[in-house]
């Protein structure tokens, strides 16, 4: 039920949702699910847009198949969206490696897609608006938020020619992004520049030789390390282009990064020709990243924090939208058992953090170890230029995307002097379980 509260109205419900993106509507959705009613808050009027690279990674749809089959279904079939088949590194050398997301390359349901968040977050939104249970209030941003004996007295302000509310629940769902006023002033979460990264995004039409298979290009440019500047194609001859860099770097490089874009199209040698002749639609917007580097409690007394404003991001792939719809069903699912109970406490809401980082926190130490790793960019080269000339090598790697074991291999300097000494990616994988066996059983 989407509705507008009347003025100074006061709401009342056991659970609070504060943001409407993927994240609190997939928890929206999943209460559903379970029969439990909530007020989800939402700052802006859909549809709207959001900056972000628009890659719907394979465990994005994943995750949707499980939340809402039908969901999942309108997804894949929106004209907007552009399949996507692979990924293709690009070096610091210019050397270029293609790596197919599966080996049934062209049959079948692509693996990932482009979708731009604009349509993606918008079908989300509709989702969640037509649960029965949910009351969703656009145009509210959630601002005081007051602890008081039986939860939260949560306020919020009017964004747009309508009046505030106060909620009063006993738990709150903060799924309100990287800018999270709730995980700044009430969980402590503050921005750290060596956990975070700042982003830039824009739309071209006419860039040269996009991949007719939806392969995404990530390009590791000198520049740029350990960051990446990245090419996704979409329908109609467009691309979302854009570039990452960790906060510190681009502090201590006193970068302006929407002019550091605009420079590398114009001037890199790699880039130059594609974009010539190409036109960019509306401004270059920027984003912030809070990256999942450093672990932080992502639940207290009375509230769990979900996607972004957990600072759930990969910190080697940007990868945020699966982790907020994973980390927002988990939510609502303890949230069912604290309603059972009708307990909400601190050590309540500590089983959310438990099941998060199981199903995702091997997944992040990995990441967070390769993003240390992407710094040296004779890295980038060797193993591209050893994967040209070596198809099982390409094939592992192509693996590594769904095998967090064979991911592991990268952030074991062995691996690499494996390939080095010509053992081969099988033996420097095997050799890499084994280590990762004995250090377990040790």
């Amino acid at each position: 039920m989407s509705a507008m509260a009347a003025n100074g109205e006061r709401l009342h419900s056991d659970v609070l949702i504060i943001g409407g993106g993927p994240g609190g509507c997939a928890a929206a959705l999943q209460l559903e699910k379970h029969g439990i009613s909530a007020i989800l808050l939402e700052k802006a009027r859909f549809p709207r847009d959001k900056v972000c690279g628009d890659a719907l990674s394979g465990k994005v749809m994943r995750a949707l198949e499980r939340l809402d089959p039908a969901l999942a279904a309108r997804i894949t079939t929106d004209p907007q969206r552009m399949p996507s088949w692979g990924v293709v590194f690009v070096a610091p050398g210019g050397g270029s490696l293609r790596v197919p997301f599966s080996p049934e390359t062209g049959k079948g349901e692509a693996p990932g897609a482009i979708l731009p968040r604009f349509a993606f977050d918008a079908q989300l939104f509709d989702a969640a608006k037509s649960c029965a249970l949910v009351r969703v209030l656009q145009g509210q941003a959630a601002v005081k938020f007051d602890r008081v004996a039986e939860g939260w007295c949560v306020g919020s302000t009017a964004v747009a020619n309508a009046p505030g509310v106060q909620v009063h629940c006993r738990l709150v769902i903060d799924a309100s992004g990287a800018n999270s006023m709730f995980a700044r002033h009430v969980a402590g979460i503050t921005m750290e520049p060596r956990h975070h990264a700042a982003g830039v995004r824009a739309y071209y039409r006419g860039v040269r030789d996009l991949d007719q298979q939806g392969f995404i290009e990530l390009h590791f440019l000198k520049d740029l390390l350990p960051g990446y500047l990245w090419i996704f194609p979409l329908p109609d001859g467009r691309a979302n282009v854009g570039l990452g860099l960790r906060s510190d770097r681009v502090r201590e490089r006193r970068l302006d990064l929407r002019s550091e874009l605009v420079r590398l199209i114009a001037d890199h040698p790699t880039l130059r020709t594609r974009f010539k002749g190409a036109v960019r639609e509306g401004d270059i917007q920027g984003m912030g990243l809070p990256l999942a580097s450093k672990r932080h409690r992502l639940s207290g007394d009375g509230y769990v924090l979900v996607g972004d404003a957990g600072h759930l991001i990969d910190p080697f792939t940007g990868e945020g939208i699966s982790h907020a719809i994973i980390s927002g069903m988990h939510a609502a699912d303890v949230t069912r058992d604290m309603v059972f109970r009708n307990d909400f406490s601190a050590n309540a809401t500590r089983t959310y953090d438990g099941r998060v980082w199981k199903r995702l926190g091997q997944e992040l130490a990995i990441s967070a170890r390769l993003q240390k790793l992407a710094h040296q960019a004779w890295l980038f080269d060797f193993v591209v230029e050893r994967a040209k000339r070596n198809p099982a090598l390409a094939d592992t790697i192509s693996s590594m995307f769904t095998d967090l074991d064979l991911r592991a291999a990268l952030r074991r300097p062995g691996f690499y002097m494996d390939l080095l000494l010509g053992r081969g990616p099988r033996k420097a994988v095997q050799r890499t379980r084994s280590a990762t066996t004995n250090q377990s059983q040790g």
